[in-house]
């Protein structure tokens, strides 16, 4: 099914940003994407417009009772000057599947890739030519209806921006830089049953005291623990997270309390690809550590769009900390990362599928 939307261009267009000095969501594009949502209508009115304030009323929905969901995803140039997005159709997936569980309005994949093609395609010379730059997508969910109750509303926007944006590391030459992890043991993020696997804002909010008392002990985020036991690893901040034991690489299962990772599910492929053993399965945190103790513990890195491969070189646990590999960046973690963004920017052949040309 083939989509058409309106385009209002803005008279008033903002100078692009020095690629240079780009940080990660400060800046915004031109124009931004706004579609409608009404029960016995559905979706409505999708457009183009200029970038500006959104007027909410002040009972909305969003503001009282958290109905919302939001996504994030990357459009990159390649060297050939085409652009392309990654795997755009797993976001889309996975917007369903949180739309499903809070209760908003189920959205057809083709129109939310078609949304983001178009909006990509009117503001393509936002995406930086610079190595290691990309655009940033941000489409998000929430519901306007004006009433005080909790109950499932009846009218939504959904909303795409766009933001260039620069490595996720600010290291000279780009590349990769091992970062510093706490283990947080008091709260925690998401239980079965919960909300864990959704892209909503109250997963986030509420992991803001633990990203605290990380920064308080000099580490860079946060490795959470399950729920119940407060043992079993389960993600790295808002990353999933992957354990290199002896040969084989252990991630959390998918059972509801993480984030079903778009990069996640494309390491564990390339992983299957290359014949390295992959294990999703539950770890606790002290097999972690005697393996660490045993120099079994090789790597440790997480996935996300973000930083496509963020290895780890120092864990924080309790009173200890531990060193991780030789403290730097791992072999695999390398291979993982120059794999991937290999073929986002084109600059390795996909022979995955994974791309969508804009």
């Amino acid at each position: 099914m083939s989509y058409n939307f309106t385009i209002q261009k803005t008279t008033t267009p903002k100078p692009k940003p020095d690629p240079n000095t780009l940080k990660f969501g400060k800046t915004f594009s031109d124009h931004m994407f706004i579609m409608e949502y009404e029960t016995g209508k559905g979706w409505h009115d999708g457009r183009i417009v200029p970038y500006g304030p959104l007027s909410l009323d002040p009972a909305a929905s969003v503001f009282h009772y958290g109905q919302e969901m939001f996504e994030g995803m990357k459009a990159y140039r390649t060297k050939a000057g085409r652009v392309q997005l990654f795997r755009p159709y797993m976001n889309a997936e996975r917007t369903r599947k949180t739309n499903e569980r809070m209760c908003m309005p189920d959205i057809d994949p083709e129109l939310f890739v078609s949304a983001i093609k178009a909006l990509v395609d009117l503001e393509r010379d936002w995406i930086p030519k610079k190595e290691g730059t990309s655009l940033y997508i941000r489409p998000f969910i929430i519901a306007d209806d004006a009433f005080l109750g909790v109950q499932a509303a009846n009218h939504y926007k959904f909303i795409i921006i766009l933001s260039p944006v620069g490595p996720y590391y600010d290291i000279p030459g780009g590349g990769m830089a091992p970062t510093k992890i706490f283990v947080e043991d008091e709260f925690v993020r998401a239980a079965i049953g919960g909300a864990g696997f959704a892209k909503v804002g109250g997963n986030y909010g509420a992991a803001l005291k633990a990203q605290a008392r990380a920064a308080d002990h000099g580490c860079a985020q946060v490795l959470w623990l399950d729920a119940v036991e407060r043992s079993y690893v389960e993600e790295i901040g808002t990353s999933n997270a992957f354990f290199m034991i002896d040969d084989e690489v252990i991630t959390a299962p998918l059972t509801g309390t993480i984030l079903p990772g778009v990069t996640r599910a494309s390491v564990i492929e390339l992983l299957k690809k290359w014949g390295v053993k992959i294990s999703e399965r539950r770890l606790r945190i002290g097999d972690v550590v005697k393996a660490a103790e045993e120099g079994k513990l090789k790597e440790i890195f997480a996935s996300g769009t973000a930083a496509v491969i963020s290895p780890v070189g120092e864990l924080k646990f309790k009173d200890s900390s531990l060193t991780i590999g030789d403290g730097g960046v791992g072999a695999l973690a390398e291979r993982l990362y120059n794999a991937l963004y290999g073929i986002q920017t084109g600059t390795i052949e996909d022979d995955m599928g994974w791309t969508v040309e804009v």
